[in-house]
């Protein structure tokens, strides 16, 4: 089986300083649909594994992360692409969770829950926390310069290996031609 997670903020969706809240601000990124469209039509299982500390601070409630989710869900169907589950931590950055990015929870959770590999298991981000959560298990980093992903590259220090594209798109048609 052929398993790519992704993040949501920044790479499939436009990513906000005051966090995507609800529906009206869930926008998706140009071509991210269509890529994630591309990667279930070329037999890829997609998945997603965000952090979402809004709700540890209140900004929204499960209701309106559920709500952001079916959106989602109902854009890539309508685009002709599949996202077969979703994990995230709605935890704060202090809660001492397992699951928070840069922390690999999310990446052993979603492995284990469709029994592939970790070595060698792509995620797409545009955050170094992203990147971290899945080279910490023998993963491939790929790190897209939307969202954050140009301060990321700028910054440096990224795991060794991972590889750079502009945009969801890009990332996504490099895994499809492996």
């Amino acid at each position: 089986m052929k398993l790519v997670i992704l993040d949501r903020d920044g790479v499939i969706n436009e990513d906000r300083d005051d966090f995507v809240k609800n529906t009206m601000e869930w926008v998706p990124l140009p071509h991210s649909l269509e890529a994630i469209a591309n990667l279930t039509q070329a037999g890829w299982h997609v998945v997603v594994a965000t952090n979402q500390s809004g709700l540890a601070r209140g900004l929204f409630d499960v209701h309106a992360l559920n709500a952001m989710h079916e959106k989602m869900h109902r854009l890539v169907g309508q685009a002709g692409g599949r996202i077969d589950a979703i994990a995230y931590c709605p935890h704060g950055p202090d809660h001492g969770c397992e699951c928070r990015k840069p922390l690999p929870g999310m990446v052993l959770e979603l492995a284990e829950r469709f029994n592939v590999k970790l070595q060698g298991l792509p995620l797409i981000g545009d955050s170094l926390r992203d990147l971290e959560s899945v080279a910490a298990v023998g993963g491939q980093p790929i790190l897209v310069r939307s969202g954050k992903g140009m301060k990321t590259l700028e910054k440096g220090g990224l795991p060794e290996g991972t590889l750079v594209f502009d945009d969801l798109f890009d990332a996504a048609e490099h895994l499809i031609n492996l």
